[in-house]
């Protein structure tokens, strides 16, 4: 049995979506910056999508490179003047200051595809979905809405198998749904290995891997369930490693006992410091946002200025903690 898309209340803006597609010689697509898989999934495989189903249409990727993930794909970026007659699509990203490619402006005409809460309206179309699993089982979503027109090539299932693998960490967050698992399992019909992909996606370089010791010797746990551990430059520095490097430790502390919800807090080079925010059932993305952030409800990135707004935060992640009622096994 071939499966169709159950995401039906949305069929009206992807027909708008898929209309608007057909009507353009030049479509230029966008994502947010600091790539993760899903960033990329959803970014490069409606790209592929696309060039699959209308192989005359001239369709760029733009954005800065994440050499971490140059096994899925690299950007072909348009140059300034192939905007002025383009449409911009702009996939997995809250609001328009995370778009990375500053040239989206100079086009007239947006899409906006996005599976994170509302923050930030943008686009002439507006496609937000937040019962996806991630922006890149929304692409999925939108060829099988229209499989009989739109074209689905072994690259592009790849690449949103890549996007969905990443933003369920594997399948285990809570975000992954049975349709999901489906649409998964739709695009591994295509023949790429599936293995040899995730098999890549889960090495960690050796830096990382003392990083990791590193975390799990120093996080500390309140009595609430709140973790977190603070990486200093001169830490980094010491492990010759970057902020991109430490994505690959964000969800290690979930796995400790006891941990509810938790904090990796990372020092940038001009002193501030990047809070990823992780939870297993404490809502987090509204303390997000009173912290130069925002996401979803257990994944979340904030900034703060100082230690003492880290101080700041791990207190309202414990008074979320302290108010969860955690669900029975």
């Amino acid at each position: 049995m071939t499966l169709k898309s159950m995401n039906t209340a949305d069929y009206d803006t992807k027909l708008e979506i898929l209309n608007t597609i057909k009507k353009w010689e030049t479509i230029i697509i966008h994502r947010h910056e600091r790539p993760d898989p899903d960033a990329l999934g959803s970014q490069c495989g409606l790209a592929e999508l696309i060039k699959g189903t209308y192989p005359d249409k001239k369709v760029y990727t733009a954005g800065f490179d994440n050499d971490n993930l140059a096994f899925l794909q690299k950007m072909d970026p348009p140059k300034k003047e192939d905007y002025a007659n383009a449409l911009v699509i702009v996939t997995d990203t809250a609001n328009v200051k995370r778009i990375d490619g500053k040239a989206f402006d100079l086009s007239e005409n947006w899409i906006k595809i996005d599976h994170h809460p509302l923050d930030d309206s943008y686009g002439d179309i507006e496609w937000v979905n937040t019962k996806a699993s991630s922006c890149s089982e929304m692409i999925a979503d939108f060829w099988l809405t229209f499989k009989d027109e739109l074209v689905m090539t072994t690259e592009a299932a790849r690449l949103l198998y890549a996007g969905i693998v990443g933003d369920t960490n594997r399948f285990l967050y809570n975000g992954t749904s049975s349709y999901t698992m489906q649409i998964s399992a739709e695009l591994m019909n295509f023949p790429f290995s599936h293995t040899a992909l995730n098999n890549k996606m889960n090495v960690i370089k050796p830096p990382v891997a003392k990083l990791m010791g590193y975390v799990l010797e120093n996080f500390s746990i309140n009595d609430q369930g709140v973790g977190h551990i603070i990486l200093t430059q001169e830490t980094l520095k010491s492990m010759n490693i970057g902020d991109k490097d430490t994505n690959g430790i964000v969800s290690l502390p979930g796995s400790i006992e006891g941990v509810k919800v938790w904090g990796i807090f990372v020092q940038q080079v001009e002193g501030h410091y990047r809070c990823r925010l992780r939870s297993k059932g404490p809502v987090i993305n509204e303390i997000a946002k009173q912290h130069d952030g925002g996401g979803h409800p257990l994944a979340s990135g904030a900034n703060a200025k100082d230690k003492s707004e880290i101080e700041q935060i791990l207190g309202q992640m414990t008074e979320a903690a302290d108010q969860w009622k955690p669900e029975t096994v």
